[in-house]
């Protein structure tokens, strides 16, 4: 109960720190493959530093942050269809004409910044208005490790399950971290296509399809 009374008292470097006090109370590494022991210490991390998801309904007043985040995550090697070194104009451009009547765009904040992000993007096919797809999520690389990913994950899924959408699929990179988030969450693995996707290096990766029903 001490680390609800110090709320808002922790930077984020702080935060990283007493994630690996508790990570070793938790049960060291190993804590990592037990859903139960990551689910509290992401509850942990999040008292300590809370974290606000909000719709932006335009970025208009955001763009600035938005474009650093997306530059930084292209930077640290992220496979979200853009390649570094990408310019700061590049970033507001895409930004600029990123939102529309079908793409609802999520951003995680801490202390009012925004740290993270996730489009849902419904399909408005005749044979497809049941279906939404996840795409480009993004957490600030300072602020990993801290389950932002994951609540905006459940964010965009509960958004379409207001839409009416009953299933969601998106796409990653084989091997990126962003594979074992998505199994934790029930998302099930459609199958793969290799040299789907170049990183800076010009190496091609395969890139896994997933799906989640929402039908209970």
């Amino acid at each position: 109960m001490k680390a609800v009374s110090m709320k808002g008292k922790f930077c984020c470097k702080c935060n990283r720190k007493a994630g690996i006090w508790i990570l070793g109370i938790l049960g060291g590494t190993s804590s990592l493959f037990n859903l139960d022991r990551i689910n509290l210490f992401i509850e942990v991390i999040l008292v300590l530093n809370p974290v606000k998801i909000e719709q932006l309904l335009s970025v208009e007043g955001h763009i600035e942050e938005l474009s650093e985040l997306l530059v930084g995550v292209v930077e640290d090697g992220a496979s979200i269809g853009f390649l570094p070194p990408l310019l700061i104009s590049e970033a507001k451009a895409y930004w600029e004409n990123a939102v529309n009547p079908d793409v609802i765009l999520f951003a995680a904040k801490i202390d009012n910044r925004i740290v993270g992000s996730i489009q849902l993007h419904l399909s408005s096919k005749q044979n497809g208005t049941h279906r939404a797809e996840i795409a480009k999520l993004m957490t600030n690389t300072n602020y990993r490790r801290m389950g932002i990913g994951r609540q905006l994950m459940k964010e965009a899924e509960e958004r379409a399950k207001q839409e009416g959408r009953t299933l969601i699929v998106l796409d990653t990179r084989e091997g990126d971290p962003s594979n074992l988030l998505y199994s934790s969450l029930g998302y099930r693995e459609a199958g793969k296509i290799p040299y789907y996707a170049k990183s800076a290096n010009d190496e091609l990766h395969a890139t896994v399809f997933y799906y989640k029903v929402l039908i209970d």
